[in-house]
């Protein structure tokens, strides 16, 4: 990366976004987050990072905002929406990120999408996929925009997300059948790692921990080279 060159991250407010922004300044990168809420400005800001205002469901906010003097290197997107949200960020919001950023010709794309998305429904119990159905659905055109798009991308589907300290035993497999638990700053800490991984350009990828498996299902884990 050069002095002349970003990376633009939408979601950063928190969960996995956070933790993913935390990631990218220990690298020393330049982090562009796009905010719908001033909740969160003041904080992003003192940890250095840029703030920009808007509304991923609004396209030509979400193209204003990456108007810059500097090249994007990528965006990274972990943005989507609980149910009682109404329209949901998981598909529309992340399709204005995609068409943004085809536009701004960012080097790269990735996507925190779910396992449950596209043929890893499989990995899930029908109770569920009855539940969290609909959502899934959205993640899943998103990733199919993107992989049409003609943008370079990674997507990462991962398992069951809690909120406690990286435990180092992440993994990434195309094994899609693959379901467990993870932790989000290991969710982090392996998009931080395909950033930088050409063996990671326009992969889908499920993402667990090791030792929080759902059942013991043989996978070969993804190298990141």
């Amino acid at each position: 990366m050069t002095s002349e060159s970003y990376i633009f991250l939408a979601g950063a407010s928190r969960g996995v976004g956070r933790e993913i922004a935390k990631c990218l300044l220990k690298q020393n990168r330049q982090v562009k987050a796009l905010l719908r809420s001033p909740d969160t400005q003041s904080e992003l800001e003192a940890m250095g990072i840029k703030v920009v205002m808007g509304d991923a469901l609004d396209p030509t906010a979400t193209e204003t905002a990456m108007v810059d003097d500097k090249s994007i290197e990528a965006v990274i997107s972990t943005i989507g929406g609980l149910p009682k949200d109404g329209e949901r960020s998981d598909f529309l919001g992340n399709k204005n990120l995609i068409d943004a950023a085809v536009k701004a010709k960012a080097q790269k794309f990735i996507l925190i999408s779910s396992i449950g998305s596209g043929e890893s429904a499989a990995a899930l119990s029908p109770q569920v996929m009855e539940t969290l159905g609909p959502v899934l659905v959205e993640k899943e055109k998103a990733e199919k925009y993107l992989i049409d798009s003609g943008l370079t991308y990674t997507i990462i589907r991962p398992g069951g997300l809690k909120s406690e300290a990286a435990t180092g035993n992440a993994i990434l497999t195309t094994n899609f059948k693959v379901a467990g638990t993870i932790h989000r700053a290991d969710v982090a800490q392996l998009a931080c790692k395909c950033l930088m991984s050409p063996t990671a350009n326009n992969q889908v990828l499920s993402a667990i921990d090791r030792n929080m498996a759902y059942t013991q299902l043989e996978y070969e884990e993804f190298y990141l080279g």
